[in-house]
């Protein structure tokens, strides 16, 4: 006899607690594998194929494309066909971080609390197999109690609801947190529609509705504070574009590295023809070109060995510098999708051709949407080449909770005094910007100045070689 089973998104790990749904691949009434790939959502860090641990047939869908879900929220729901000796439908196992279907849970119907002016759920709420269909997706049928105290009180009594003893409510992200604290909202009066309790967004949003909806229909009252996801309509001449995804992420990481970090710049203008010299002599030699970026990143790595300084992080709860005994360069790319910092791994034991074959892999992943979370995350340090724009210089923002960046503007022909007589020399301005938690300007200057006679003087990296 099949089964329905309900597959939730997983946790898609390096602490993500939501992603948007950008498209489905397989629609109700299909039949599925195990391990096929049946929605692509968008985390804050990567684009995601996620695969579904069920084989049989999809029942139903929850949430349209551009629609945001926690971890934890139902998918789709998959018929499943015989069942494996011990009684229990097969799965594949651990898909992604964090979830696992080796042993899934027997079904239980979810008992819901009485809706205002509704009955008790009876026959009418099954579907038409008699299965309870998952409350997800259903708006205004999920149930929970209200924004305010006293309203919350009031729900207690009338719908059934408990409200929580003191101790730690569970809240499946901090975004859920403050979302309530931001609404006013004490997550001590709600029950949660996850796991053993566990309070989802949606359950804090289904709560400020019914806050909202209340009042107006006891008496008329000033309108409800907005819902803090909520985007105010635009006015005449006006455009308002979400910050989601990896704009809303970039965005809330910058925001943070600048409350957070106490950043300064310093930077030097540098004769670059003898390092382009250098690259052309390689290139001339045979072999596999070597790119511009992987020698600076190489000499990044030669520098940050002789000031580890800047290869660190800080832990403010701690109050604790932690420094590195390897370099995880990442470096800025622009994709049609935002700014993204791919990492590369262990650049400092790479050599050149190494480096450059990784940059190009990893910027052709950013380009098409195919870089993982785990390539996105971990870096110790950030090689920024603005250059690229036709600038000259920047002062870049910190790659939060990294220590230190290092920014590389447009190498150009410049009138330049080499060795006593006015030359045309390649030139380009370099820029360091550090957090002065971890050193203080001598050890940035000395860091800078390194990489700087590297770039003028190429021979100076024999010396690490």
């Amino acid at each position: 006899m099949a089964q329905v089973l309900e597959f939730k998104l997983p946790d898609l790990g390096e602490g993500l607690t939501e992603a948007e749904i950008v498209r489905w691949l397989v629609e109700v009434g299909d039949v599925v594998a195990i391990d096929q790939p049946v929605v692509e959502v968008e985390t804050a860090k990567a684009m995601v194929e996620v695969p579904c641990p069920y084989g049989g047939v999809v029942t139903a869908r929850f949430g349209e494309e551009g629609t945001e879900l926690p971890v934890g929220a139902p998918l789709l729901t998959v018929a499943v066909g015989p069942r494996s000796s011990d009684g229990e439908p097969e799965g594949s196992g651990n898909v992604l971080v964090g979830y696992g279907t080796g042993a899934p849970p027997a079904r239980r119907r979810r008992v819901r609390p009485t809706m205002p002016g509704r009955s008790a759920p009876g026959p009418a709420d099954d579907g038409a197999d008699g299965r309870i269909a998952p409350a997800v997706g259903r708006g205004p049928q999920r149930n929970n109690a209200t924004a305010a105290t006293a309203v919350a009180a009031d729900t207690a009594r009338t719908e059934g609801v408990v409200a929580r003893p003191d101790g730690p409510v569970p809240v499946i992200s901090p975004l859920v947190r403050r979302l309530a604290r931001e609404n006013g909202l004490d997550l001590r009066e709600l029950t949660g529609s996850g796991p053993d309790g566990l309070i989802l967004r949606a359950d804090v949003e289904y709560a400020l509705r019914a806050a909202a909806q209340r009042p107006l229909a006891a008496a008329p009252a000033p309108a409800p504070a907005p819902d803090a996801r909520v985007t105010a309509p635009a006015a005449l001449g006006e455009t308002r574009i979400p910050l989601k995804g990896i704009r809303g992420a970039v965005a809330d990481k910058l925001s943070r590295s600048r409350h957070e970090i106490p950043d300064a710049t310093c930077w030097v203008d540098v004769d670059a023809t003898e390092l382009m010299r250098a690259r052309a002599a390689m290139n001339a030699a045979g072999g596999s070109r070597i790119s511009l970026i992987a020698l600076l990143a190489r000499i990044c790595t030669a520098a940050l060995a002789r000031f580890p300084e800047l290869n660190s992080t800080v832990d403010t709860a701690a109050r604790e510098v932690v420094q590195f005994d390897h370099v995880h360069l990442g470096f800025a790319a622009q994709t049609e999708r935002g700014l993204v910092v791919p990492v590369v791994r262990d650049a400092h034991a790479r050599d050149a051709e190494s480096l450059t074959a990784e940059f190009a892999r990893l910027t052709e992943a950013a380009r098409t949407g195919g870089l993982t979370p785990g390539e996105l995350t971990g870096g110790t340090f950030t090689l920024n080449n603005y250059g690229v724009f036709g600038v000259d210089g920047s002062t870049p923002i910190i790659n939060h909770p990294e220590a230190a960046m290092l920014g590389v503007g447009r190498i150009v022909p410049k009138p330049w005094v080499h060795e006593g007589e006015l030359a045309v020399r390649q030139v380009v301005q370099l820029s360091l910007t550090f957090d002065h938690r971890v050193c203080d300007g001598g050890t940035a200057g000395g860091f800078l100045r390194y990489v700087a006679d590297c770039v003028e003087q190429p021979a100076v990296l024999l010396r690490t070689l």
